[in-house]
């Protein structure tokens, strides 16, 4: 505004002609001419015009007028495999909604379109687990903050869900579950994540993970469970747990609300789609203890070009894990955002022969993104 404003003086003072002018004023308007603008010019309307996220009862759209005018919005597809793999028993858990206002015979105002996702991936049985997958969404949405504030929501709901487990008398307190979930209201895509479960974008064949693994090993992690008194122990949180987040567990949980190195407060990733974002994948660690987000992607891609059924595609991953010889059940699924395939990538030719496949690209481009 300010660079406009000299602009306008500029063609003021040059209108006004004559002989008559203050030399001071014409010094002036020479050193107007030349001053250059700002170095960081592109930075600063970048920040001014960067897109805001306003959702309301009725209403869910970006304020950036160049994403409104790609007049994108996703459509929702998915599918989904689970497997006992080589344990004896099934722990997991997971729930696909592609329509949260059908599902939930919502009102006209809900934010649309709306759809939910999330793999429960539980130990010491399946209660925990199970309880979970029939009541997170529940909680979010008969949160007070929800819809205006979603995040708050989520947050609120997991810990909820943790406290009903500890309050249950029909359920096994000593049976745990990580938790991973996909809300999505219109272009916004909200991760929360309590566990090692992972969700991974696909981006044109490119990995995005959304999801940080609650690895008690982990930097972050350990140093918030020594902070709280707890220990790390060959990989395992007090020596027990292979996670450093997860609800329920109440024998290693201290009373409700005091501070725990076990936490089932979840760490949120928020994304807002476009058309480069072709499907999402979350899983167990079951997947990802053999395989590397790149990878999930590069398959999930391929499959989808040949039949362009999520269902498969999920099945495909599963497969690919029990042949990678997995030690856990595994649950996997897979949403696309488009009724379309992904479309071929076109690499442009080049005189210099490369020596490295499209997936090495993609993950050299993530790592390099990564340290940006």
């Amino acid at each position: 505004m300010m660079l406009d404003g000299m602009h306008g003086s500029k063609a003021n003072g040059s209108s006004t002609g004559g002989g008559n002018e203050d030399p001071e004023s014409s010094e002036t308007v020479k050193d107007a001419r030349v001053r250059k603008p700002p170095r960081h010019l592109s930075v600063i309307r970048h920040s001014v015009s960067t897109a805001r996220l306003a959702l309301d009862l009725g209403t869910l759209a970006l304020i950036s007028p160049q994403e409104r005018q790609t007049g994108f919005l996703p459509v929702f597809r998915s599918g989904s495999c689970s497997e006992i793999g080589p344990k004896s028993h099934m722990e997991d858990e997971h729930i696909c909604i592609d329509n949260l206002v059908e599902h939930l015979r919502a009102s006209p105002s809900f934010p649309s379109p709306g759809a939910f996702y999330g793999v429960f991936d539980g130990h010491g049985g399946v209660d925990a687990a199970c309880f979970v997958r029939n009541n997170i969404l529940k909680y979010i949405i008969e949160d007070g903050h929800f819809p205006s504030g979603v995040e708050k929501a989520i947050k609120s709901a997991f810990i909820k869900a943790d406290y009903a487990l500890a309050d249950s008398h029909s359920l096994d307190r000593t049976s745990g579950t990580t938790a991973l979930t996909a809300l999505i209201l219109g272009r916004s895509l909200l991760i929360a994540n309590a566990g090692d479960c992972r969700a991974v974008l696909g981006k044109r064949g490119r990995a995005i993970e959304l999801s940080r693994d609650h690895k008690p090993n982990c930097n972050a992690e350990r140093l918030r469970i020594e902070k709280l008194g707890g220990s790390v122990y060959d990989g395992y949180l007090n020596g027990q747990l292979s996670v450093a987040r997860a609800l329920g567990d109440w024998h290693m949980k201290g009373s409700k609300g005091s501070a725990c190195p076990l936490s089932a407060e979840p760490e949120l990733q928020e994304a807002i789609l476009t058309e480069e974002d072709e499907f999402l994948v979350i899983g167990c660690d079951g997947l990802w203890d053999v395989m590397s987000s790149q990878c999930a992607v590069t398959i999930t891609r391929k499959e989808l070009m040949l039949h362009n059924d999520p269902e498969k595609c999920s099945r495909e991953l599963v497969r690919e894990a029990l042949k990678r010889n997995t030690c856990d059940n595994l649950t996997v699924v897979v949403v696309c955002f488009t009724p379309d395939p992904p479309p071929p990538i076109e690499i442009p030719r080049t005189r210099v022969r490369r020596s490295i496949s499209l997936e090495g690209l993609h993950v050299l481009k993530g790592a390099l993104d990564s340290n940006i």
